[in-house]
């Protein structure tokens, strides 16, 4: 049995920077359309809750010998019931998701706060401080503007993640590449 190792790896390199070159793609088209990207990603939520509370009940159901049944319930019954009123309601599913994500940054913020100065004495303690610094900037930015951003943000920030996940496949295609050719770097 002989594979060809390189050839191999080469696949899987072009396959990465395909699959970077189409997040990419997709992250631009979520930046340039922000509302819809929004609209999306509080729709999948929704789908996503309906689905694990439905999972949820069917383990309720399978397991109702083993007690706890009715908490199973009840937290089944919760998680339907959130992602049928996030379909139901998106407008409501999106100012309360940017709330969230406004509450959770700011909190996030506080904690690296914290942590920054315990990590004080040690050498580079400044970058959890400035990270601790800009999440709550961010954080403030999203409270202080709710609900105006609501419609733009949540889909902004998600086309950007897309956006820097596909560059980052890329250069780590692009980087892969190189160590497969080292005599790109002689010449």
């Amino acid at each position: 049995m002989t594979t060809n190792v390189p050839n191999e790896i080469s696949k899987n390199n072009n396959r990465s920077l395909w699959m970077g070159i189409i997040l990419i793609v997709l992250g631009i088209i979520a930046i340039a359309l922000p509302v819809v990207t929004t609209i999306f990603a509080e729709t999948w939520f929704a789908v996503i809750l309906a689905s694990a509370g439905f999972a949820k009940l069917f383990y309720a159901y399978n397991t109702r010998d083993q007690g706890g049944f009715v908490w199973k319930l009840l937290l089944s019954g919760l998680y339907i019931a959130t992602g049928i009123m996030l379909l139901i309601y998106p407008r409501t599913g999106i100012l309360t998701l940017t709330l969230l994500l406004g509450s959770f940054l700011l909190t996030e913020a506080v904690f690296e706060l914290i942590l920054a100065f315990k990590l004080r004495p040690q050498q580079n303690w400044t970058w959890v401080l400035t990270d601790g610094i800009i999440t709550l900037i961010l954080g403030g930015m999203i409270w202080f503007q709710w609900p105006f951003n609501a419609p733009w943000l949540l889909g902004t920030l998600l086309g950007a993640s897309v956006l820097f996940t596909g560059v980052s496949r890329v250069m780590l295609s692009l980087n892969g590449r190189s160590a497969l050719n080292p005599s790109d770097q002689t010449a």
